[in-house]
């Protein structure tokens, strides 16, 4: 196993994105695993499969444009991590980590490092939302997959889910590592690494000898 940090890059900007190309990363995790902890085989399974499949084909990550949520958490982020720095602990800021084992690579980006032990997974949430966290005392389930894959990428003994919600009190509990949900997820991933190298190597197949068309270039499109 080897692990790579990259401290100095910034989330969202080209070279991050370039780093995460073609990787399963931490936020996708929840596509191939179910909430039973099983590998997925479903529509949205394989949409993940070949999207990371286009990345490693082409070099490329497809933008995206942000929603409104996005723009909310983009922007909550920092805030969050400042309150959590007031009144918790220091956070220290990680650009990407990526952890290589023989078989499979998961990437993750932590929203911040606590010490030597601990991280930090911010979420951005409604009112609603966050009414309804704090009411059932633990992460929402969707979130699951991406707490463990960043505390099984990174080795950390906890990470703190820190639900933010501008006006309302700021909520945080911890998560420890599950060894089922490792198990699962390792299963998920060795499973995806043999999905899209049979796609990578069907297409290459399919598409030999076939004309290659001009690359149009879109003022969005971020290349590598």
């Amino acid at each position: 196993m080897s692990l790579v940090i990259y401290n100095e890059l910034e989330q969202g900007e080209a070279a991050w994105l370039g780093a995460r190309c073609g990787i399963i990363t931490a936020s996708q995790m929840h596509k191939l695993v179910t909430p039973t902890l099983k590998t997925a085989d479903n529509e949205t399974s394989r949409g993940l499969t070949l999207t990371l499949a286009a990345e490693r084909l082409t070099g490329e990550v497809e933008y995206v444009y942000p929603s409104h949520a996005m723009q909310r958490g983009t922007e909550d982020e920092p805030l969050a991590r400042a309150v959590y720095a007031e009144h918790h602990a220091p956070v220290d800021e990680v650009g990407f980590i990526l952890r290589t084992e023989a078989t499979y690579r998961i990437g993750y980006s932590p929203d911040g490092v606590v010490s030597s032990d601990g991280l930090i997974e911010i979420k951005s949430r409604s009112p609603k939302e966050h009414i309804k966290t704090i009411l059932s005392g633990k992460p929402p389930t969707e979130n699951m997959a991406q707490l463990m894959v960043g505390l099984f990428v990174t080795g950390r003994d906890w990470i703190d889910y820190c639900s933010f919600s501008a006006g309302l009190p700021f909520w945080v509990t911890r998560v420890y590592p599950d060894p089922a949900w490792f198990a699962a997820i390792i299963a998920a991933a060795e499973a995806f690494e043999t999905n899209v190298t049979d796609v990578i190597t069907r297409y290459n197949t399919e598409t030999n000898g076939l004309p290659m068309t001009e690359r149009r270039l879109d003022i969005e499109d971020i290349t590598f």
